[in-house]
């Protein structure tokens, strides 16, 4: 069997250490896991994951310094399967604001990351989600709840439709009586708002769910 090989995307943003022993735990066998920036091992690897920790802005600077946009654009064109975390999900969007100020983000998803309007934020800690029907990603999980770090997330989705190959599956959840996007399947490209490598056993199986998507 050959080698499959994951990137841990390194752009000076994300708990890529913790990111990288909780896949390698759940990673089958024959599956490698690096963490890098060196751009040919990038665009050699057989899956992308995108962490982020922090603003906005500055995991977009980050993202541009290690040429992750086009980094994540080359491996969707080409059907290859990319995890974004927490910010490293909210840069996927096409803006993010924060304190007044727009920056650009990706723009796999039309949207953009603002404040949660919620009394107390940031949101942090345990918290379920309302996961759609047909879900690969919550698979053996359903009910179960996720670790959360966040100020700001994407509270509406506007994606009506899109070249993949099936209509984006989108999970939610709710904070302080405002709801936001908790999770996105869609195609190749999945994202998570909260932190699976923090989550114990059910972000253990939804990274396995991951891994065993593609």
């Amino acid at each position: 069997m050959t080698a499959r090989t994951v990137v841990v995307l390194d752009y000076g943003s994300g708990n890529l250490r913790s990111v990288h022993r909780a896949l390698e735990r759940v990673a089958p066998d024959g599956t490698d896991v690096v963490v890098t920036a060196d751009r040919t091992r990038v665009r050699a690897a057989d899956a992308l994951v995108v962490p982020g920790v922090g603003a906005f802005a500055a995991c977009m600077r980050g993202l541009h310094q290690a040429h992750g946009p086009e980094m994540i654009g080359r491996f969707l064109a080409g059907g290859r399967p990319v995890l974004g975390i927490c910010v490293g999900m909210q840069v996927l969007f096409e803006h993010g604001v924060e304190h007044g100020v727009t920056t650009e983000g990706c723009g796999e998803w039309p949207g953009t990351v603002e404040r949660l309007q919620a009394d107390v934020v940031p949101h942090m800690g345990w918290n379920t989600v309302e996961a759609p029907d047909g879900t690969a990603a919550f698979a053996g999980v359903e009910g179960e709840r996720f670790y959360f770090v966040h100020s700001y997330a994407a509270r509406r989705w506007e994606l009506v439709t899109n070249d993949r190959t099936r209509a984006p599956l989108v999970t939610w959840a709710e904070h302080g009586g405002d709801r936001f996007v908790a999770a996105v399947e869609n195609g190749p490209l999945w994202a998570t708002q909260f932190h699976p490598e923090k989550s114990g056993d059910a972000g253990a199986v939804l990274l396995e769910n991951w891994m065993r998507s593609w």
